[in-house]
Parts: C-alpha cells; sequence; structure tokens
C-alpha cells in the first residue's frame, strides 16, 4: 500500500475463460467409495432444549433449541484447488515480502499431488504468475521459483487481484472437489476498487466479481476467500467485507512474522474438508408448535410462512468441525392430558467431500419437553443452551462496539464490551470460573475492550481485532489471529475458539518448520498494538 495518491487505473477484465490451461487433475484408479472410505464414520446431528420441563397449562415463545452439527474426524480428505492472491505493492518491500516468500514456501510444501495451486499477483495491476497446476515434485519446484521471484512494484490493485483468481477458478477445465482462495494485503485499493457512499463510509462491493458472492438463499460459494490483514495499514474493512461476501474468514496479522502460522491454520483447514453440501432441516412436530427464528450468524437460514419448518445452509465442514445453531420456538399450552410434547425434529443432508458420494442424510432424536401440571421450581437450564446464548450475545455486542468506535464513540464501545464481560462473567456457563468457552470470551473481551478505548489503538489495531473477532464468531470458524491473557493465571482451557485438531496439527508443523529455519517461533511472544498476543489454544466444548 502507498499513500501517495493514485491515478485511477482501470484495467479491463479478464474475458472469460481466459485461463483454460489448468493441469489435468490426478485421478486415483480406485477412488474411495461409499462410507468405508471414511471408516463408517459420518456426521453427528443432536438437538437439546433449553429446559427439561414446562408447565402443562404455560405457553412460552422464543424457547430455544440447541442443533448441533459435528464433521467426522480423523476421515480421508479431498484434494484442493487453491489460487493465492498475493499483494506486492511498495510498501511489501523488505521483511513483509521476505516473510511472505517464508510462508507461501511452506504451504506449497503441505499440498499434496492431487492438490493444484496457482498464484496471483497485484500491484499497479494484476498478473497470474502460475497456472493452476498439480503440486507434485516439478510442480511444488516450478511454484517456489515463482514466489522467489516475487519483487515489489507500484500500488495497491486488490480488486484486479480477484478477478484474475477469479477467472482462474472460472476457467478450470477439471475442477478438484474443494476450491479456495487466499487473499494478502497490506494496504488499501487506492486503484479505484473502492468507492464512498452518499454518508462518508466506503463502499466495497465492487472488490468481488458477482460469481464469488453469497447469493440470499443460495447455496454458499464452492471458493470461498480467506483475507489476511497484513501489518497495522491495511484496509480492515476491505478485506472483511470480501471475505463477508464470499464465505470466508478474515484474519489480521499484525505481527507480521506470524503470518505462515496464520496461513498454515488457514490451509489445516482447506485441506481437511471432510463434508459438504451440508443442508439442516427444521420440522415442527406439535401443530401448536411454530419456529420464531432461527440464529444461524452467517449462515442463510430460511423460516417457512407458517413457521412450520426452517433450513439451515451450512456448505462445508472441516474434519471435526462444530456447527452450533439456535432454533426459537414457540411451545403452546399443552392438553390436560399432555405429559409430554414433541417439539422438533432435526435432519442433515450432506456430501463426504472424499468419497464424492449422493447426500447422505442423518437425524437427530426429536426434541421434547416434559410437560407436568404444576413446576414446584424452575428447573436448572440447559448449559449448552446457555453457552451459545453467551456466545451469539457476545459477538452482537463486539459488532456494536465496532459500530460505535466508527462513529467516534470510543468509550462507548469500551462500555459495550466491558457491560458484556460483567453479562458473561454472571452467566450460569460463566460464573464456574472453568469453562473454557466462556474464559475464551472473557479473555476476548478483556481484549478487544482495552483496544477500542483508546482513538489511535482503535484505528491501529483495534478495528482489524473487531472485524476478526465478528468474522470468526459468524462463519463459528477459526480465524488467523487470536488474542491470549495478559495475565499469567489464565485457564489453561481458554484458547483460540473454533480451532481443529488438523488446523493445529498444521500450526504446530509451523513453528517446527520455523524452529528448523533458526526463528524460534519468537513471535509468539510478540505482542500486536500495545495489549494481547497471538495465542494458540484451543476452546474444547
Amino acid at each position: 500500500m502507498s499513500n501517495t495518491k493514485s491515478p485511477h487505473l482501470h484495467p479491463p477484465p479478464p474475458a472469460a475463460g481466459l485461463f483454460q490451461d489448468d493441469e489435468p487433475l490426478d485421478r486415483p484408479t480406485a477412488p474411495p467409495q461409499g462410507p468405508a472410505a471414511n471408516g463408517g464414520r459420518g456426521l453427528v446431528l443432536s438437538t437439546q432444549c433449553e429446559f427439561p420441563a414446562v408447565g402443562r397449562f404455560t405457553s412460552r415463545d422464543r424457547f430455544a433449541v440447541l442443533v448441533h452439527a459435528k464433521a467426522p474426524s480423523d476421515v480421508s480428505r479431498a484434494p484442493l484447488d487453491l489460487v493465492t492472491v498475493l499483494d506486492v505493492s511498495d510498501s511489501m518491500k523488505g521483511e513483509k515480502l521476505a516473510l511472505l516468500k517464508q510462508a507461501m514456501c511452506f504451504v506449497i510444501d503441505q499440498l499434496g499431488p492431487a492438490d493444484r495451486l496457482s498464484v496471483v499477483t497485484f500491484s499497479n495491476d494484476a498478473s497470474r504468475l502460475t497456472r493452476l497446476a498439480r503440486m507434485s515434485d516439478a510442480g511444488k519446484a516450478s511454484a517456489k521459483i515463482a514466489v522467489e521471484s516475487l519483487a515489489v512494484q507500484g500500488f495497491t490493485n486488490i480488486k484486479q487481484g480477484i478477478h484474475v483468481a477469479a477467472e482462474v477458478l472460472a476457467g478450470r477445465r477439471e475442477k478438484n472437489v474443494v476450491a479456495g482462495m487466499i487473499l494478502l494485503s497490506d494496504g488499501h485499493d487506492n486503484c479505484g476498487g473502492t468507492s464512498v457512499r452518499p454518508d462518508g463510509t466506503k463502499s466495497y462491493v465492487n472488490l468481488v466479481p458477482p460469481s464469488l458472492t453469497v447469493a440470499a438463499g443460495s447455496s454458499r460459494p464452492a471458493a470461498p476467500i480467506h483475507t489476511f490483514g497484513f501489518g497495522t495499514s491495511h484496509d480492515a474493512g476491505a478485506m472483511h467485507a470480501v471475505a463477508e461476501a464470499t464465505g470466508g474468514t478474515f484474519s489480521f496479522v499484525g505481527d507480521e512474522a506470524a503470518i505462515q502460522d496464520s496461513f498454515a491454520r488457514c490451509v489445516g483447514g482447506l485441506l481437511s474438508v471432510a463434508v459438504q453440501e451440508a443442508r439442516v432441516a427444521v420440522t415442527c412436530l406439535h401443530r401448536g408448535v411454530h419456529v420464531q427464528q432461527v440464529k444461524s450468524g452467517a449462515y442463510v437460514s430460511h423460516v417457512g410462512a407458517d413457521g412450520h419448518a426452517a433450513t439451515i445452509d451450512v456448505g462445508e465442514l472441516y474434519d471435526g468441525e462444530e456447527r452450533r445453531f439456535l432454533v426459537l420456538v414457540h411451545v403452546p399450552r399443552a392438553r390436560s392430558t399432555e405429559e409430554v410434547t414433541r417439539l422438533i425434529k432435526a435432519s442433515c443432508t450432506y456430501r463426504e467431500a472424499a468419497t464424492g458420494q449422493a447426500a447422505r442424510k442423518v437425524a437427530a432424536p426429536a426434541a421434547v419437553v416434559q410437560r407436568p401440571l404444576e413446576l414446584a421450581t424452575l428447573p436448572a437450564p440447559s448449559l449448552d443452551v446457555e453457552r451459545e446464548r453467551v456466545r451469539l450475545a457476545a459477538a452482537e455486542d463486539i459488532a456494536a462496539a465496532r459500530t460505535a468506535a466508527d462513529g467516534g464513540q470510543n468509550a462507548g464501545a469500551a462500555r459495550i464490551l466491558e457491560s458484556r464481560l460483567k453479562a458473561v462473567e454472571q452467566s450460569a456457563p460463566g460464573a464456574a470460573g472453568n469453562d473454557p468457552t466462556c474464559e475464551a470470551i472473557k479473555e476476548e473481551l478483556r481484549d478487544l475492550s482495552a483496544r477500542v478505548g483508546d482513538r489511535a489503538e482503535y484505528q491501529q489495531t483495534g478495528r482489524a481485532c473487531l472485524l476478526a473477532g465478528m468474522s470468526s464468531h459468524a462463519q463459528q470458524r477459526a480465524s488467523g489471529m487470536d488474542v491470549v491473557p495478559q495475565s499469567t493465571s489464565a485457564s489453561k482451557g481458554g484458547g483460540s475458539a473454533y480451532l481443529t485438531p488438523k488446523m493445529e496439527e498444521m500450526v504446530e508443523m509451523s513453528r517446527e518448520s520455523s524452529r528448523k529455519r533458526g526463528g524460534g517461533g519468537q513471535h509468539q511472544q510478540q505482542t500486536v498494538g500495545t495489549s494481547g498476543q497471538v495465542k494458540q489454544a484451543k476452546i474444547e466444548v
């Protein structure tokens, strides 16, 4: 990124199908067939009610039922088509470029002969450095030569970089089952990719071509863009907007030396996709029960006109990855002889990525509540449901704090986060002090509160941290940036929300690679801004 005023460069977009030279797929002679390829393991779906009982002659609105989906673990993986879109503008010179080259070489080393990689770079314009080629030994060698040849120049044309990458994927003659993009930039698009709205805020709608966006009511795109804001001068709003529009995650890499670990976490997920096209269906089982709302974050949900059915488009799940959704229903008064009310039934159709088999279906046991004549005491709420309520409320207040801080109300933003922190501490799962999820949320809120109160700190790191948190919570997927407790007495169980074992394994491989290079993983001890550090622990729910 350069702060110098630039001419508005508008290079013509590539013609559709410009890149039709992707290397043919490496097709196995005996592809895995059916459930046996994954050891018979499949997606697990369950439901849990907010309370086990509701008085027989009482009705309840917005009664919460938790729907929990978990992908199978340690299963065969599908090959990947990966396009990396890399900023090589003037501001990437020196140590930044050297760190990027190291990180890219690590990524190349992790890809297998069935995976394919294309490298796209952008500065004033954008160019495809390598075609989409299989990462055989020869393919890896060629890719590394291309990466080592990277040199900086000019301005920052993020829009054209994304458009060229989109053409790489659109022009494929053959397609691997899994596809994804990694976009890295340390600056602001200064080549006409953004515009200013009448209210003075930036619009990023032109950065992403329609072929890559998540259209309302449709399935999630096959190639999400996982974005990385590199350093403290990038446009966090642009990176977050691109990720949000395409179903990817936004990661803030404030400590530039952590870029390899951040890439490793992302690639660890992309190389472990276990489930695709997952779609949860909810059906009401009692004529008086109807769905009032579905809390699904970034995942498109639809409630039928009569409220008797709902769906959630989940899309891809990594190996061992989990998703939680709250379905809020109306529970009617029961009949005088009705001892149990059957509320909803949840099912999920999906496709196993490794086998490519037709959609499979799994169903959870029906969610039911007891209907006693009288409730002498209110039953204890489900801790799992309460934990999800805590997470959702924290995510909503992180977004509210971002809005306040962007409007110049930094003290108000800090108060929002501090108030939410107190609420988490007083919640049923948070009060015990040993719930890993709540402890991690507490540390996140403390760190974010410290970053938003001061205007300078907010502009340097706070906005990016808030947006990275919003992205991670909305997707229920680990991003490449997390914070660790500043106190050494922090809980041992706290850590990076949504981190999967495969992501952890890849990060550890990255650290081992750094140790062998003599880096010693020292970036793990550096702070980002004035508060917080990169953290690597895992939340275990």
